[in-house]
């Protein structure tokens, strides 16, 4: 469920979120090194692999779009699910990892944290920045969602385009993960007790071990390959089926080649008294009323087969 005019718009909201989480990891590594809050440093890590991410992503959309040749005749459109997933692990492992080793530490030294004011100010401008690229990731999603009259939940599901569903949950990630540094920030002040800190700190170290989770499923999913989704089936069996010579669709196979394009292959029973140049004809409009409907369909192929039984 991607459109090829959405990649334009993906890259943009892809380059945007980089550089927020760049200027962002450098003012929470500052604050971090200043107040000595494990839960600023594991912030810190935690923008440090969204940049990292963001330039997988960005690697991953300018790699997927490869026209295709002798040796990839399918194109490269599932490079891009291969970058996505690096950037899902970078995530699991350097963001998630560092956070719950350096918060558990916390927790055991119970080392004393310095200046919670600086550590305050960059917090409040982080969710800020933060909130701004959540705002053009969500402003992406709906308009998506509206052009597939689907919820926006639901595009978030179903979509192909890996990369805006990245960017959506590490933003969201983002403005809970200073939400919870925050609270382990104020906790530790108020108590005296630097456990909050670092129980803030294996928090977040949690919730990325989530959001990398979640986008790592979807990745290996889409790189197995995965089945267009049940409403583009459904448009394609309806295509198919109005065309006058198509008895039957005895199989109908789909598969996800990339954020935008999705190959069709379908066992169709067509009429006994069909010629060939009927059945040419009939793969001919097949092919043109798919795309008609759906620009993602790139390769359209139809087997002559009788009917079963």
């Amino acid at each position: 469920m991607a459109e090829g005019g959405a990649e334009s718009e993906s890259v943009g909201t892809v380059i945007v979120a980089g550089i927020a989480n760049l200027a962002i990891a450098a003012a929470k590594l500052a604050a971090g090194l200043i107040s000595g809050s494990a839960a600023m440093m594991s912030e810190a890590a935690h923008s440090l692999a969204d940049t990292t991410t963001e330039v997988l992503l960005f690697t991953a959309l300018r790699r997927g779009v490869h026209p295709a040749d002798e040796r990839h005749p399918f194109g490269y459109g599932k490079e891009s699910y291969v970058w996505a997933f690096l950037a899902a692990l970078f995530t699991f492992v350097a963001g998630a990892g560092f956070s719950i080793t350096h918060g558990v530490h916390t927790i055991r030294s119970g080392e004393h944290s310095g200046e919670y004011l600086v550590a305050y100010v960059v917090l409040a401008v982080s969710f800020v920045i933060e909130g701004i690229s959540l705002t053009r990731a969500v402003r992406q999603v709906r308009n998506s969602a509206r052009r597939w009259r689907v919820t926006p939940a639901r595009f978030l599901r179903v979509t192909p385009d890996t990369t805006i569903k990245a960017v959506f949950l590490e933003d969201s990630a983002a403005l809970v993960g200073l939400l919870l540094a925050g609270a382990g920030l104020g906790l530790s002040q108020a108590t005296g007790d630097e456990m909050w800190d670092g129980l803030a700190s294996v928090a977040i170290g949690l919730l990325l071990l989530v959001a990398a989770t979640t986008l790592a499923r979807s990745n290996i999913s889409l790189l197995v390959g995965r089945a267009a989704t049940p409403r583009i089936r459904r448009m394609i069996e309806e295509e198919l089926a109005e065309i006058p010579t198509v008895e039957r669709i005895e199989t109908l196979l789909t598969m996800q080649l990339g954020p935008t394009e999705v190959l069709v292959a379908a066992k169709v029973d067509f009429a006994d008294d069909a010629t060939g140049a009927d059945i040419e004809a009939a793969a001919d409009e097949a092919e043109r009323r798919l795309r008609s409907r759906y620009a993602g369909i790139r390769y359209v192929f139809l087997d002559p087969t009788r009917r079963r039984g």
